[in-house]
């Protein structure tokens, strides 16, 4: 993927210092500094247009959000899109919402082990060909690198509109010994299910009649053992 962006794209995210983080490693370990509380941290890999992330931060105030991509100009474009989602509110700059350019091959050198309580995977590059197998998201080489890092209520979300990728990435979750629960292979069979913010690519999706696959993964031990708690209620026992 190769974006043709404005000129000078660079300058502008140094100049929102307040938003955007450029090299996000000097802050491994040092999440909580960054926001000034001890607010769990969500985090989007691949944010794109950072519409998702951008309306989850405003949403979710008691919470803290980062999104990360590779792409100076799409990193640009949620800058616009986060101040855009809090631009009623009254304040200058979107509290709980960092912006950060990096590549997911490198995240274990981001995070401290145990620093981040939820990953969402939102329409991430589904790498068709077989021999390209291992830079989808989740792989186990991925998937390995996301337990080091979640905490003890670690989840992973994730959704696609690629069949082809959800098949494969059910099966990656199995062969991780990872619990799957609320897998859904058309999220908006019913109409558009408000309680779950969408991207700019479901939208478009969603307007060409094509099914959102999506399941949430628990990885964190208070978030199987809630999980076994209350896992049998949906079935009415």
């Amino acid at each position: 993927m190769r974006l043709r962006g404005r000129k000078g794209i660079r300058e502008s995210l140094e100049e929102q210092q307040d938003l955007v983080i450029l090299e996000p490693a000097q802050y491994k370990g040092k999440w909580q500094q960054v926001f000034g509380n001890d607010r769990p941290i969500h985090v989007e890999f691949g944010m794109g247009k950072g519409q998702f992330i951008s309306q989850m931060s405003f949403r979710n105030p008691e919470v803290n959000y980062i999104g990360f991509d590779m792409y100076d100009e799409l990193v640009r474009r949620a800058t616009e899109k986060s101040r855009l989602a809090w631009s009623n509110s009254e304040v200058d700059t979107p509290p709980n919402i960092k912006l950060a350019l990096a590549n997911i091959e490198q995240i274990e050198n981001v995070f401290e082990p145990g620093e981040i309580e939820r990953i969402y995977l939102n329409f991430s590059d589904p790498w068709p060909k077989a021999k390209h197998a291992r830079r989808r998201l989740t792989h186990p080489r991925f998937l390995d690198k996301y337990r080091q890092l979640l905490n003890s209520k670690g989840q992973i979300h994730f959704k696609t509109d690629s069949e082809t990728l959800f098949e494969f990435s059910l099966n990656s979750f199995a062969d991780s010994g990872l619990q799957m629960t609320n897998i859904s292979l058309n999220l908006h069979r019913e109409g558009i299910n408000e309680e779950h913010v969408m991207t700019e690519y479901e939208q478009k999706f969603m307007g060409k009649g094509m099914n959102i696959h999506r399941v949430e993964v628990l990885i964190g031990k208070d978030a199987l053992e809630e999980y076994g708690k209350t896992r049998l209620e949906k079935y009415g026992k």
